[in-house]
């Protein structure tokens, strides 16, 4: 038995890197479009919602996204069935509909939550498919560290789906208690977080982000 030596199971190669950069400057010069998508497309991929909201507790965001779209309110992935055990053909991942049904679902949250309008959120996306499709977890992941979204770091279970019968004693989501509406989401019975400290928190991280954006266009 060998010694341990930690420094021989490290990979790193610079040609990784640079694909996910080149993806990223690829998903931020894609097309913007509404919530949902007017026209069905097929595919899977990664995806990013904006908001433009004038009023509200995300009201920063009218000055920070109104021209160019520079920071997504929720970042998201969209697979096929099977995806995740390798269990998905090529040919199922170009002719899924996930990435578009998975952005009409959110339209549909956002239509229910309290204090959002829906006419105020918008999306980009890139389809990955073929090889490329191994990168949706990577791409996503890095946009979520790029960001740092508020709907996934700080105000998390937008993008949780109905947990079905017997499964309601776990606790309403941050993004249920913070935009009630989701009809499924009043059935979970269990403890969740004040909302008043939730509000408290979204309140600071968009004073921090209006502020980080203001020092930039200074700059």
């Amino acid at each position: 038995m060998k010694k341990f030596e930690r420094e021989k199971h490290v990979y790193s190669s610079p040609d990784f890197e640079e694909i996910i950069k080149d993806t990223l400057r690829f998903f931020n010069g894609t097309p913007v479009h509404s919530v949902p998508v007017s026209e069905r497309f097929n595919g899977t991929g990664v995806y990013s919602i904006y908001c433009i909201s004038k009023k509200g507790i995300y009201r920063d965001f009218h000055k920070i996204n109104r021209t160019s779209f520079d920071m997504p309110i929720y970042v998201g992935k969209a697979v096929p069935k099977g995806w995740r055990q390798a269990r998905t053909a090529n040919s199922t991942i170009e002719s899924s509909f996930e990435l578009y049904n998975r952005i009409k679902e959110h339209g549909r949250s956002i239509s229910l939550g309290k204090g959002l309008e829906l006419s105020d959120f918008f999306c980009r996306f890139i389809i990955l498919e073929g090889k490329e499709s191994d990168l949706i977890g990577t791409v996503e992941a890095g946009l979520i560290r790029k960001y740092r979204s508020i709907w996934n770091t700080l105000i998390d279970g937008f993008g949780n789906h109905d947990p079905g019968k017997g499964r309601y004693e776990q606790a309403k989501s941050d993004w249920d208690v913070c935009h009630p509406g989701r009809l499924w989401a009043e059935k979970c019975q269990g403890a969740h977080s004040n909302k008043d400290d939730l509000l408290k928190k979204i309140e600071e991280f968009m004073t921090k982000l209006r502020g980080a954006h203001e020092r930039s266009n200074m700059s």
